[in-house]
């Protein structure tokens, strides 16, 4: 056992565990600081990473207004549902067919079902709800019932 423990001072070219960690650390630290294309391997893989459409609702005193950025997609590829109060939003972007003469270096545009749900407000006209697709932006126009604008009363006297 006494063989595997080095005797001797870590000035004098003996073990010092701390220095290790010292070098370790400034191997990570240098890591940090160089570009990512640097760091990616020449044979990676090229992965689809998950797609979900940014979303944006709004709201005036006549509906809400839920606007969907679904950018290279048609009309026909789009869902639109409304169930038990949660409005449900699908779809598929598909992948681009693949050229074989030609080479992709880099995928990062995402592609793939998706879909999102929103729990919408009692007071929504489900019977009037409208949906418009228009240069790669879907709008969901939610109207409000008229019980839900607002109304101001008079106090009298």
């Amino acid at each position: 056992m006494n063989g595997l423990v080095r005797r001797g001072s870590a000035g004098l070219g003996g073990w010092d565990p701390f220095r290790e960690l010292e070098e370790m650390r400034k191997r990570m630290a240098s890591l940090w600081e160089r570009p990512l294309e640097l760091l990616e391997a020449p044979s990676e893989r090229l992965e689809i990473a998950e797609w979900r459409p940014l979303a944006d609702i709004t709201e005036d005193d006549k509906e809400y207004l839920v606007k969907l950025e679904l950018p290279g997609m048609k009309r026909e590829e789009v869902k639109v549902s409304m169930e038990s109060g949660v409005l449900t939003i699908s779809g598929e972007r598909k992948l681009e067919k693949e050229e074989k003469d030609k080479k992709y270096h880099r995928v990062e545009r995402a592609y793939g079902s998706f879909s999102r749900s929103f729990v919408i407000p009692d007071e929504v006209v489900v019977d009037k709800i409208d949906a418009q697709f228009k240069e790669g932006v879907l709008q969901v126009h939610l109207p409000k019932g008229e019980h839900a604008k607002p109304k101001t009363i008079e106090v009298k006297g």
